[in-house]
């Protein structure tokens, strides 16, 4: 007669009075539900990226074929995660119905046509329908983390709305009666702060939730012993060393550095002071206000603002984030890249500089790499943050010279939900919409419209 192995799902808790629970290390008695779930039944993690302007669609559009794709000058910085990408082509976005910028900025994340006249106005942009990011952060994030989700942005505000909220520039609208617009953080040792100063233990700014945590091993020992009395040698020890780190926390005995999970590894904060947030407090409308010192630092800013997004999903300080790549007017210049213009000044101000957005483009798509790369780095347990994860890229226009909304050039990335990537995939004349309501399906949610029903035929086929 064999005896059935023991097995322990990797979900599993060990729950002491009331809501005290501990986490538990990968084990090897996990080891076939790891298998099982390498791609997690259910999404855990959103991330929302918003790149202005469009594109030069014949220079993103893939050739070849669904499953083999071959990657044209925009996309090619991606090719090392290619096999984590799924390229949606085709797609239109029906719901963006007003002026051009602002009704594919509101448009984007809510498939909501511009706001009704009582919820818009150029100080109070508005939209229709919640942004896909908060209903999602409702669902998975609200109550649950520190932060219901985290929005930010690099070089917002910029032209016409001279710094402020604006419809130009709005991405993340509340998941409330009002759906009232989300300014983004802008400020990045403000956000380090926020997201960092409260995790690590022995800091004075050590938030309550942790605080709470003290003295759980007298809640939950006993079930602790039962459970290492089942399991093997090997995963004995682990427990046994999961139980020393916790106890070690409690203790105050580690140091202030030391981060209260493997995965938590806080970035360092660089020096931005040569970086104003708000520099668009001083724009213009036309962009002919330069603030070169501040464009300068939009590289090693942005990149620091990725790394705080994703160690703030690995910390655990949120489940949903959002990074704006400035605003639909993009009027800042690139001078790593030998662009004295602003992005709007390519796209058309200027006339249309294929050469330029092209160039542009291709800068976007090596920090998209660096995000998807920092997210694949991170083992949440077998697995990998980005396996876990659904990350929409996208923008509110594809073609610069005309503003159309036709073949915009959308992007996802991760396993989340079980979304089959590694793929070309073609809607020819589908609303964008039918995309929204299929990524909020990766996340258990089972409704069949999104946004504005007139837009919505319901989910895509061949996602997953």
């Amino acid at each position: 007669m064999t005896t059935k192995k023991f097995r322990l799902s990797r979900r599993t808790v060990l729950r002491g009075a009331g809501t005290l629970a501990i986490g538990l290390p990968w084990l090897e008695c996990m080891e076939d539900d790891v298998k099982a779930q390498s791609t997690p039944g259910v999404a855990q993690r959103f991330v929302g990226v918003y790149q202005p302007g469009g594109t030069v669609i014949d220079k993103w559009r893939p050739t070849g074929g669904e499953t083999a794709p071959v990657y044209g000058s925009i996309l090619a910085p991606l090719e090392p995660l290619k096999n984590k990408l799924l390229i949606v082509d085709g797609m239109e976005m029906k719901s963006a119905v007003g002026e051009q910028h602002q009704a594919g900025m509101i448009a984007f994340l809510t498939g909501a046509v511009q706001g009704t006249a009582q919820k818009y106005s150029s100080s109070r942009p508005g939209a229709d329908n919640a942004s896909l990011d908060q209903i999602i952060a409702t669902k998975i994030s609200k109550g649950k983390k520190p932060l219901s989700s985290l929005q930010i942005a690099v070089r917002w505000a910029t032209g016409k709305s001279h710094g402020l909220l604006h419809p130009i520039n709005a991405l993340n609208f509340e998941d409330t009666t009002t759906n009232a617009p989300m300014p983004p953080r802008l400020e990045p040792s403000e956000i380090w702060t926020t997201l960092f100063g409260s995790v690590m233990p022995g800091t004075p700014a050590m938030d309550t939730a942790v605080l709470r945590k003290r003295s759980i091993l007298d809640f939950v020992d006993k079930r602790y012993a039962a459970l290492a009395a089942k399991v093997g040698t090997s995963d004995r020890v682990k427990l046994e060393d999961h139980l020393d780190k916790i106890r070690q926390i409690e203790n105050g005995l580690m140091t202030t550095d030391q981060p209260v999970a493997d995965a938590c590894k806080p970035p360092t904060l660089i020096d931005t002071s040569d970086y104003n947030a708000k520099s668009g407090l001083n724009a213009d409308n036309d962009g002919v206000v330069k603030d070169t010192q501040t464009d300068r630092a939009i590289p090693k800013v942005g990149t620091l603002m990725m790394d705080m997004l994703v160690m703030g999903l690995a910390c655990d300080r949120t489940s949903v984030a959002t990074l704006q790549w400035s605003d639909t007017e993009a009027k800042h210049t690139f001078p790593w890249l030998n662009l004295s213009e602003h992005h709007h000044y390519y796209q058309h101000d200027g006339g249309f500089n294929a050469p330029a957005c092209e160039k542009i483009a291709i800068w976007y798509s090596q920090m998209h790499l660096y995000l998807l790369q920092a997210m694949a780095a991170v083992d949440m347990g077998g697995h990998s943050l980005l396996d876990e994860s659904v990350v929409l890229f996208g923008s509110e226009i594809s073609e610069p010279s005309t503003h159309k909304k036709q073949n915009m050039p959308f992007m996802l990335a991760g396993n989340g939900g079980g979304l089959r990537t590694g793929r070309w995939v073609k809607y020819p004349g589908a609303s964008h919409n039918n995309l929204l309501v299929s990524v909020l399906n990766l996340f258990g949610d089972t409704r069949t419209k999104f946004g504005n029903s007139q837009y919505c035929d319901g989910p895509l086929a061949n996602m997953t």
